[in-house]
């Protein structure tokens, strides 16, 4: 079986941690999230296998999950780096100002970067990236380092979850007060 080696690919490990973790939060009734899968048109299809083997997108995909816990609407993107450095171009300018909109309309927006090196999962606010995004339309870094970081946002797998992000909504909903 042939591997496939595509940019849109980096990212399974984490996105499938998160939807397990999805399931847990239904399960306790704590949240209802789910997965919004990017549309795509498939253009070839392997006969005998039946799998799409080419295919483009329909439209440029907003975030990865949308929900409500425990009735505030979330939405966020879950995005893996490899490094100590954050590159801004794996953000997209649509999904920021999807998710500016999103926090306009009184919903909570942020990204679960996993630091895969370290196995750190970090809960980053719509807030603090703004603060990096700024920087780079102003003409200054297209990244940012984890020890830019506000530590508390980092995530300590406990009561059986494994990306607790739950408890980074609690952190960001009591800093906004």
């Amino acid at each position: 079986m042939a591997t496939w080696n595509s940019r849109g690919l980096r990212g399974s490990t984490l996105e499938e941690l998160v939807n397990r973790t999805n399931e847990q939060y239904r399960e306790k009734g704590l949240a209802l999230i789910q997965k919004i899968p990017t549309p795509i048109t498939p253009v070839r299809i392997d006969k005998e296998t039946r799998h799409i083997t080419l295919a483009y997108f329909e439209q440029r995909s907003t975030v990865d999950y949308i929900g409500a816990v425990q009735g505030i609407p979330v939405c966020f993107d879950a995005k893996e780096c490899s490094a100590e450095v954050f590159p801004l171009a794996n953000i997209h300018p649509h999904q920021v100002e999807f998710m500016r909109a999103f926090e306009k309309q009184g919903g909570v927006a942020f990204f679960l970067v996993l630091y895969s090196q370290q196995d750190l999962y970090y809960y980053l606010t719509l807030r603090q990236l703004l603060v990096f995004w700024e920087r780079m339309e102003e003409g200054g870094r297209k990244s940012f380092r984890r020890e830019e970081l506000d530590s508390s946002f980092y995530l300590n797998k406990k009561n059986g979850f494994l990306v607790p992000y739950l408890e980074g909504i609690q952190l960001d909903l009591q800093m906004r007060d």
